[in-house]
C-alpha cells in the first residue's frame, strides 16, 4: 500500500511541467491530504491491541459488545463460551459466570464482564469519544440512557422474551418459580404491556428529535438499545414506527459491524420460532 501511494503521488508532479501552472497544483496538494488522513485512521486502529472476547452468539448482551468492537475497529478474537461458563476454568476467572467477558492485562483482575462496563472501559482507554463523549453533560446523558435501559427496559424485555427463547429466568422472577403456568403467563403479558412506556422515554427524551441518542452518530447507549430491541422479534412485538426506523438507521450507519452480530441473534430467533410452530 505504501508503494502504491508513493507512485501515485509522483505522477501528477511529472505532468505539471507540460500543463499551465495552478491546475495540477490543486490536485497534487489534495492527494497527500487524503493519504495522510487514511494513514492517520490506519495508525489509530493499529494502536488498538487484539481483543479477547468470550461471548454467546444468541445473546443481545453479547451482541452489544460484538457490535461495538467491530464498529470501533478492534481486532476481536471471539471465543464461543456456549456450555463452558460454568466450567472450573471459566469460574476461576469469572465467578459470576457471565458473558460477554473481555480479558485485558490492564484490568485489576484481568477480566471484565457486563456489556455497558466493557464498552465504557474500552472507550475510555482508547479515547473513543465518537461512541462515548468526554464532555460531562453529554456523557451523563449516554450513561443515563444505558442505566435506564438495564434497570428498567431490559428487565421488561427479559421477562417478556426469555420464556419464548428458552433462556432461564433469574431467581425471584415468576418465570423461575413453581408458580402455576397461568401466573407465569400473566407475568409475561404484564411485562410486554410495560415495554411501551420506557420505549417512549427513549424516543421523546433521550433522542429528542436526533437520529441517535449520541446525536448524528450512534453512541454506546444506542448500540445497547438497538441490540435489546432485537429480542422483541421473538414475541412479534409491534414496535412503533420510530423504533423500526431507528434500528434500520443503526444498521445502515454501522454496516457489517452491526449486521453480522445481529444476524446471529436473528438466526437464533428464527430457529426458536420455527421450533415453536413445528
Amino acid at each position: 500500500m505504501a508503494k502504491t501511494a508513493t507512485k501515485s503521488a509522483k505522477k501528477p508532479a511529472s505532468k505539471a511541467a507540460s500543463k499551465p501552472a495552478g491546475k495540477p497544483a490543486a490536485k497534487t496538494a489534495a492527494k497527500p491530504t487524503a493519504n495522510a488522513a487514511a494513514r492517520s485512521v490506519s495508525k489509530a486502529k493499529a494502536k488498538r491491541p487484539p481483543l479477547k472476547l468470550s461471548m454467546l452468539k444468541p445473546s443481545v448482551n453479547n451482541m452489544t459488545v460484538r457490535v461495538f468492537a467491530r464498529a470501533a475497529g478492534f481486532d476481536a478474537a471471539e471465543i464461543d463460551a456456549w456450555g463452558h461458563t460454568r466450567s472450573p476454568e471459566y469460574m476461576a476467572r469469572n465467578p459470576a459466570h457471565l458473558t460477554p467477558m473481555i480479558e485485558d492485562e490492564g484490568l485489576p483482575r484481568g477480566v471484565l464482564w457486563e456489556s455497558c462496563a466493557i464498552m465504557q472501559y474500552l472507550a475510555n482507554k482508547h479515547g473513543l469519544e465518537k461512541f462515548y463523549p468526554k464532555a460531562p453533560a453529554k456523557r451523563a446523558m449516554v450513561d443515563s440512557a444505558m442505566f435506564y435501559l438495564i434497570g428498567t427496559l431490559y428487565p421488561y424485555v427479559a421477562r417478556a422474551t426469555y420464556p419464548a427463547l428458552g433462556f432461564p429466568q433469574y431467581a425471584g422472577e415468576v418465570g423461575h418459580s413453581d408458580a402455576h403456568p397461568d401466573r407465569k403467563s400473566e407475568a409475561q403479558k404484564a411485562a410486554v404491556a410495560a415495554i411501551a412506556e420506557p420505549l417512549e422515554v427513549f424516543h421523546t427524551f433521550f433522542r429528542n428529535g436526533k437520529p441517535f441518542i449520541g446525536g448524528k452518530s450512534p453512541s454506546i447507549a444506542d448500540i445497547r438499545l438497538a441490540a435489546t430491541l432485537e429480542f422483541l422479534a421473538v414475541i412479534d412485538y409491534a414496535l412503533p414506527d420510530w423504533a423500526k426506523e431507528y434500528m434500520a438507521a443503526m444498521e445502515k450507519k454501522l454496516g457489517k459491524a452491526y449486521a453480522e452480530p445481529a444476524g446471529d441473534v436473528r438466526g437464533y430467533i428464527a430457529y426458536v420460532k420455527s421450533q415453536a410452530s413445528a
